[in-house]
């Protein structure tokens, strides 16, 4: 009977520590580590109260994330596949529970393998990402064109292009105005000055958005006037615009990018390539002027000041297949400010070391189970085996 006992407790305790170290890795872990993280105070926003005399608490309070990297059919790993995307799953739902967005931004390459995807495998790609990203109708999710989903510019062409924006339901280049801010999204893949057909249209789209936007402010500005330049244009908030795009404007390399999310020591004085790593010298001449860029691509994070007036922050990969620390940008933006944090999430690191703490515990016991049970048994034999001689 004690024998009895002391196994099925050594099997609890074994059972109970697996059990424990998955529950706690796969599900729990995402909340303490977001639970750290809160919208920036308004209050202390760069530009203060809003330029249409609103004050600073009544911003957007805007989530942005960027390169998910949803893997495809051929590149992919299932394993590695269905441990990404539950990670990334698991984190997204878990911010969107504890943070409550009104706007969530994905700054491009949604999907690894958009490039050359079937429509079979892009049909699949594409349903575990709405599985991934659900959100509710409370919140608004919008997503922009990378490189990996229509291919880089001398791989993209119209078909990609469109079953992209069909999916999403949107224009890759277009302005999403919300609580008065003008968030101005572009399709930098196409923004290499080229003349090639889709680059065209895009540099045509962003005139025009350029012109309804400088009308609007000169509207603002001289009392509801129209000039005759302006006649014909929409009318958006009058407020420079939060500019996002896949491909950051174009720098050196990391070299001035610090903090915890930037590039590897040893990868930072890199030098970028024009059209691959970043967007070329020509391509990255203002079409406007942003308070503010949002960019991706890298996988690492880095602030810039160019011209110093025109602040740009890349974000860093969402996925853990890309970083060992992912993180997502919370902002706080009113007409004439706004205010960031970063938002760090579970290093994989600290998931690899508490599955191999657990598996060295599991060692430990089994062995001092195994020890126990062995002494425990010389020690009944020793006593039958005095019994027998007595007898």
């Amino acid at each position: 009977m004690p024998r009895f006992s002391v196994r099925w407790t050594a099997a609890v305790v074994l059972i109970a520590l697996v059990v424990g170290a998955f529950f706690f890795c796969e599900y729990l872990i995402y909340f303490p580590t977001i639970l750290k993280c809160a919208w920036p105070n308004t209050g202390h926003a760069r530009g203060g109260e809003g330029i249409d005399g609103r004050p600073a608490d009544s911003a957007v309070r805007a989530m942005v994330l960027s390169d998910t990297h949803l893997l495809g059919a051929v590149g992919g790993h299932w394993f590695d596949k269905l441990r990404r995307e539950w990670q990334m799953e698991r984190a997204f739902q878990t911010a969107l529970w504890l943070l409550k967005p009104e706007i969530v931004f994905i700054l491009g390459d949604i999907f690894d393998e958009g490039k050359w995807s079937s429509p079979k495998h892009w049909e699949d790609d594409v349903r575990r990402f709405h599985r991934m990203f659900r959100h509710s109708p409370d919140t608004e999710l919008v997503v922009l064109v990378g490189n990996h989903d229509i291919g880089f510019h001398y791989e993209m062409d119209w078909f990609k292009l469109q079953r992209f924006e069909k999916v999403f339901n949107a224009s890759s280049t277009r302005i999403v105005t919300k609580k008065g801010v003008n968030f101005l999204l572009v399709n930098s893949v196409a923004l290499h000055g080229d003349g090639c057909p889709i680059c065209q249209s895009v540099e045509k789209e962003l005139i025009k958005l350029s012109r309804d936007l400088n009308c609007s402010l000169q509207s603002s500005q001289s009392g509801g006037g129209v000039t005759d330049s302006c006649e014909a244009t929409r009318v958006y908030p009058p407020s420079p615009p939060i500019m996002l795009q896949h491909y950051p404007l174009f720098r050196v390399s990391d070299a001035s990018c610090t903090g915890l999310d930037a590039a590897p020591p040893e990868e930072r004085h890199l030098l970028f390539r024009e059209k691959y790593d970043v967007l070329s010298k020509e391509a990255s001449q203002r079409w406007f002027k942003p308070r503010l860029i949002l960019s991706g691509h890298t996988h690492s994070g880095c602030e810039v000041l160019h011209d110093n007036k025109y602040p740009e922050i890349s974000v860093p990969s969402f996925s853990w297949r890309n970083r060992n620390n992912p993180s997502f940008i919370l902002a706080s933006v009113s007409p004439g400010g706004f205010a960031l944090s970063k938002c760090f999430l579970p290093e994989e690191s600290t998931v690899i070391g508490v599955y191999c703490s657990a598996g060295a515990c599991m060692l430990l016991l089994f062995l001092a189970h195994c020890l126990w049970m062995k002494g425990l048994l010389q020690c009944l034999s020793l006593c039958l085996l005095g019994k027998h001689k007595s007898m």
